[in-house]
Order: C-alpha cells, then sequence, then structure tokens
C-alpha cells in the first residue's frame, strides 16, 4: 500500500518532532517535508504536491489560514489539517469556511491525529 505524504507547516521545531514522532511505526504515513512558515509552504508545497499538509495557524509573516487559502486557491483538491492551539469556535469555523479537511488540537494526541489524517484523506 502506498505511504500518504504529509508535509508538517509549523514554526516551532517541537511541533515538527511531535508529529513525526507520532507517525513513527505507522504504514500509512511519511513525512516528506517540515516547514517553519507561509512562504516556504506555498512554496514546497508546488514542489512536492503532498497528500495532506498539516497547518499551524499563528506563525510568522503569512498565518496559516492565509497559507491554506493561497494552496487551495492553486490547487482545490488539496487536503490541509489545521493543527493549533486556537481552540476556539470561530476558529474551526475559518479553518471550515476556507476548506480545510479538518482540525488537530495542541497539544498533539495521536490517536486523535491519525484519525483527523484518514478522514482527511478519505474527504
Amino acid at each position: 500500500m502506498k505511504k500518504s505524504r504529509i508535509m508538517i507547516v509549523d514554526d516551532s521545531r517541537v511541533v515538527h518532532s511531535q508529529i513525526k514522532k507520532c507517525l513513527e511505526g505507522e504504514e500509512n504515513f511519511e513525512v516528506i517535508d517540515c516547514v517553519q512558515n507561509g512562504d516556504d509552504a506555498i512554496a514546497h508545497y508546488q514542489d512536492l504536491h503532498p497528500d495532506i499538509v498539516t497547518m499551524d495557524i499563528v506563525m510568522p509573516g503569512i498565518d496559516g489560514f492565509a497559507t491554506a487559502a493561497q494552496i487551495l486557491e492553486r490547487d482545490p483538491q488539496a487536503r490541509i489539517l489545521m493543527v493549533s492551539s486556537l481552540v476556539y469556535d470561530d476558529t474551526i469555523d475559518e479553518a471550515v469556511k476556507i476548506g480545510a479537511k479538518g482540525f488537530v488540537f495542541k497539544p498533539i494526541d495521536k490517536m486523535q491525529l491519525i484519525s483527523a489524517l484518514q478522514d482527511a484523506l478519505e474527504k
């Protein structure tokens, strides 16, 4: 079975490590790239075309919502999973409005992450 290729977008290298650790040993997922800002996410997405992107919201420069919107504008089939500690109804509503396929709360729980990734891939 082909592994789903994941790009992690978060300004924290700690979060990069946490997500990678959650996916270690998972047969269905492979982390192919980690970037720390929206500009790099947009550029790397165009080069790599990952199956799914985990996207932080609060980052320096372009925030995660604007980054996701730009990626989705260029590739309406993109699967973006928002990952944030901003657990508010309006944050989740905004994620849905821009076209995100799901939302994972920080601190990251392995089972929640894997479930959200699987759901996003099925949508």
